[in-house]
Order: structure tokens, then sequence, then C-alpha cells
């Protein structure tokens, strides 16, 4: 073969020490810690995606450290993306090396250069998880919950990747002369596949249920109003909130040094005012620590043009500049105006005057002439004064009832990762409203919509609004078998959607690798919106018996 082009060479070059070092002579032990890494990254991958619901979390975190206010769910899904890529890469290239016929160099003559990246690359995702078991524990909870919603995709995802890996495997069995290794090797890959068509079996979710026993919408409640859409905890989010139709407006509220109420999240006023502008010495003092006239001062809304500025008209743009803190009275104002409820939590819990807080709330409510059942008050110090200034004060508690079930509670607000489905059944039968917060994400609402909570708190009104039905939902007597050629058959003509040429090759790979009907006919549906249970052929009892044959 002639040699390549100069200019061509050095790329060549570097892509072979990049791709293909002395281990692709097919070293057994390193194909195998390749092959780990790889599926170690694609877990990491998936956890990566799990736990943008909650990023916001560790937004704040990093605030508090580096005074550093960034989307850090961006950064985490580029690293992540550059990791599968590298890893995924590499296997290919390593069953069957591109550059061989490029570069005469000899392989084994080549720099270490992916043994050393791939380690790295290992290092970095075993970190990951480090710091999200230590810090972020209850992230694990998350994915627990999330496998009941992505359960039967990841099933047939997983089956086509063990489909897909038997061609590099083969080769790996083909190459080496070890016969206990090639023994092992398709031992093993037979009883990962046996595991798969076994796995159905295990898979539950609340959204295994009859069309018409599926619960209401949950109400939405906008945390601290619509943050995507405006700066946080101000009048503009909760306008926003409304245009969303959430129900409630959730909120924190502060009292000022000469005794006001108003919104504010965090204790210090840097993350979201100008206060290091206009109070350059004073700016790492307790939001606490100012008086009203003083907060006043305050811009509240050019820091969210600095992170959302390609997601905002010109209209709102010039609205986010005059954003200032609102007291609560306004707040109360503007929600009686549209018709919304409020809910607020009153901070800082461990203030000396804390008492004279809560006083002070309930004055600014009770003079407001908001309808009391319009408030609910989330604080648990000095519940019972509460109850007794302001009957009408709807309740909410932070924590689950007690074991005996003795206290009447009427509605609760918890994090959705510290209750289960079956807990959240059981009030819902005793009539316990339940809020969960934070719910962002399409997939957690859908199984939390299927489980029967009543309203959740969230960051992104705007998407969640427009879901009108949970991502999938399966008849819970649908036949738990691999699906058979008649099932799919079934579907596809009452469909009448995809070639005939397919129907042979593409049932008989579906039936070989040993996908449920129970998991395909989401699919389906989501590609085929008029596709129909292959039990339920009212029009054609032939087909249906066909079909539906065991």
């Amino acid at each position: 073969m002639a040699d390549p082009p100069g200019c061509c060479r050095p790329c060549a070059t570097c892509l072979l020490c990049l791709y293909s070092c002395q281990w692709i002579t097919c070293d057994c032990s390193w194909f195998l810690f390749l092959f780990c890494v790889f599926l170690f990254t694609l877990v990491w991958l998936y956890f990566a995606i799990i736990i943008l619901n909650d990023f916001h979390n560790f937004n704040e975190f990093v605030f508090k450290q580096q005074k550093l206010w960034l989307d850090w769910s961006l950064v985490l899904l580029i690293a992540t993306a550059v990791l599968i890529t590298y890893s995924t890469v590499l296997l290919v290239s390593l069953t069957d090396p591109p550059w061989q016929d490029v570069i005469r160099a000899p392989l084994t003559a080549l720099c270490p250069a992916p043994q050393t990246l791939l380690i790295i690359t290992a290092l970095v995702v075993a970190a990951a998880f480090t710091g999200l078991g230590i810090k972020w524990a209850d992230e694990w909870k998350s994915a627990r919950i999330s496998l009941q919603e992505t359960g039967p995709f990841l099933h047939i995802g997983i089956v086509g990747g063990m489909t897909l890996l038997a061609w590099p495997l083969a080769s790996v069995v083909y190459r080496t002369r070890n016969t206990g290794l090639k023994v092992f090797l398709l031992l093993a890959y037979s009883a990962v596949m046996i595991a798969l068509y076994l796995a159905p079996l295990g898979i539950t979710s609340p959204c295994i249920m009859e069309e018409n026993q599926l619960p209401p919408k949950p109400a939405l409640v906008g945390h601290r109003g619509a943050p995507m859409l405006a700066p946080e905890n101000t009048l503009m989010s909760l306008q926003k909130a409304v245009d969303c139709e959430v129900q409630v407006f959730e909120t924190d509220v502060m009292v000022s040094a000469d005794g006001v109420p108003f919104l504010m999240h965090d204790e210090k006023l840097t993350r979201t005012t100008d206060v290091q502008k206009v109070f350059p010495e004073r700016a790492d003092m307790n939001s606490t620590a100012f008086n009203w006239t003083e907060l006043q001062q305050l811009n509240a809304g050019n820091w969210f043009l600095e992170v959302r500025m390609g997601a905002l008209g010109g209209h709102d743009r010039d609205e986010v500049t005059k954003q200032r803190i609102p007291s609560l009275e306004q707040t109360l104002e503007a929600a009686k105006e549209s018709n919304i409820s409020i809910m607020f939590d009153l901070r800082p819990e461990n203030h000396s005057d804390y008492r004279s807080f809560v006083n002070a709330t309930l004055d600014v409510i009770l003079k407001s002439g908001i309808p009391l059942q319009q408030v609910l008050w989330l604080p648990d110090q000095f519940r019972e004064q509460v109850k007794e200034r302001a009957p009408g004060v709807k309740q909410i508690y932070g924590r689950k009832r007690d074991q005996n079930k003795t206290e009447q509670l009427q509605r609760i607000n918890l994090s959705y990762q510290n209750i289960s489905f079956e807990e959240i059944r059981q009030y819902r039968q005793d009539n316990i409203s339940v809020n969960l917060y934070v719910v962002n994400q399409p997939w957690l609402f859908s199984v939390l919509w299927c489980a029967g909570v009543s309203s959740v708190t969230t960051n992104a009104c705007q998407v969640l609004k427009e879901m009108q039905h949970p991502i999938w939902l399966l008849h819970p007597h649908c036949p738990a078998h691999p699906i058979t050629t008649c099932s799919l058959l079934g579907i596809l003509l009452h469909n009448r959607r995809w070639g005939s040429c397919w129907l042979g090759p593409g049932m008989a790979l579906i039936e070989i690798l040993g996908i449920s009907s129970c998991e395909m006919l989401p699919i389906i549906k989501r590609l085929m919106p008029k596709a129909s249970d292959p039990c339920e052929y009212s029009d054609s009892p032939q087909l249906a018996t066909l079909v539906c044959k065991q």
C-alpha cells in the first residue's frame, strides 16, 4: 500500500497513538479492563441524566463554596459525553484497528497513551461516584426511583447493546488460544442474556395500571415562582408562575432589621442581588441585617440576565432589570389579584428573634385581606400560636405523620426521595394531600403522577404544564412472556405504518432477544400514537385470538 501524503501522515500517527497501542494485539486483560471502563462510564451517563433533576442544589452548593454561579449541569453532560465517546471509540478501534493499513510502523512500538487515558477515565468516573455517595447520598434514592420509570427502556437498550457486543466478543474468542478463557467468555455472555430474558419478571412500576385508574394530574407548585423564566422570588417570577397555571407560589420569607417581611431564600444577598456593588463593605452580612430602605436599593434581576440572556425576549429583559426584592405585603397583594395560593417557609429558623418574625409575618397576612385559605403555613415553630391567631390559614407539615396515625394531618410537604410509593397511596386513601419537591424532569413527574401525588414543587412549570399524560402506561394484564411474532404483527397491521419488508427480520430479532410485549408497547405507542394494546382488537376477533395467544 502506498504511503499516505505527507500532510496526512502526522494526523494518522496521532490517531493511531490515541486509539491503538501495544494492547491492540488483543491482550485480553486490557480488553476486559476497557470493556469494564466502558460499562462504568455508561452507568455514570445514566446517573448524570438522572441527577439533572436536582442539579440546582449542586449549583447553589458550588456558589456557597466558590462564589461562582454557573449551570454546572452543562459541564457535567459535556464531560460525561467526552468520557463515554472516548471509551466507545477505543472499544471499537480495538476490535478492528482502522489505521493499521495507513501506517507501517509496528504497533508494539507505539506510545501507551490509550492505557493512560483509559486509567484516567476510570479514576474520574470513580471520583464522581465517590463524591456523589459522600455529598449527595440521596441521589441513590433518585436512581432507584428512576428504574421504575426507565426499566422497560433500559432493558431494551441493554439487550440491544449485548447483541452488538456479540461481534467484538466473537472476535476476542476467535483470537484467544486459551480454551478456558473461551469457555468462560461464552458462558458469561450466555448467562447475561438469560438474565436479560428473565428481567421483565422483576420490573415493577406504579405506571403499570389500567388507563381508567390513572390518578388526576398533580397540581404544580412554583418553586420560588418560575425560576427558569424569571429571577426567583420576585413579582415577575410570581406572574410567570401564574402564566404556567401553577396553583401555589412557593417562596421563602425573611424579616428585615426594621421588621418588614420580605422574600429571600439565601441567608446572604450576594447570589440574587447586586449587594456587592451597592454595599460592598456589608456584602457578607446576613439578609436580616439590612433594613427595608436598604433592601429596596438593591436590584434583584440583573444577575438573572447573566445566566438566561439567550432565553429572554426584549420585553422580558427590560422587565428583569426592574425587579426589586418584594415585601411579603406586595406578594400577598399580587397573589390575591391572581387568585393563587402562597406557601412559604420562614427563615432563618435558628434566629434569636424568630418569635418576633412569626408575629410580624402574621400581622402582614391578617392586614393584607387575602383569603386565609390561600395561605399555606410551613414553619413548624410556634405553629400553635399561628393556629390561634389565624385559624383559617392552611397548615402544611414538612414531615410524615407519626407511626400510630393519631395525628390529623391534612397536608404534607416532603422531598420526593423521602417517601415511598406505598406511603403515597396510603396517604391518598386517607385523604391527605401530598406535595413533593423538587420535581423538574418529565420522567420523575410521570412516575409520581402514576403514584398518585397531589402536587409537586417544580422549577420547570413551563415543561410540566405541557404534559397531558404520563410518559407511558402499561396494562397490568399485558402478557409478560417474550413477544411473539403474532403479537407484533397484530400491532403493526393494526396501525399500517411499517412496510412488510421489515416484519420478518424485525420480529424474529425481537423474539430472539427476549424483549417482552409489555416493554415494546410503550415504545411503539410513543412512535405511533394510535397504537393499541395487542389484546384489544375488537374489530378483528380472529386477530385478537391470534395476538393474545400465550
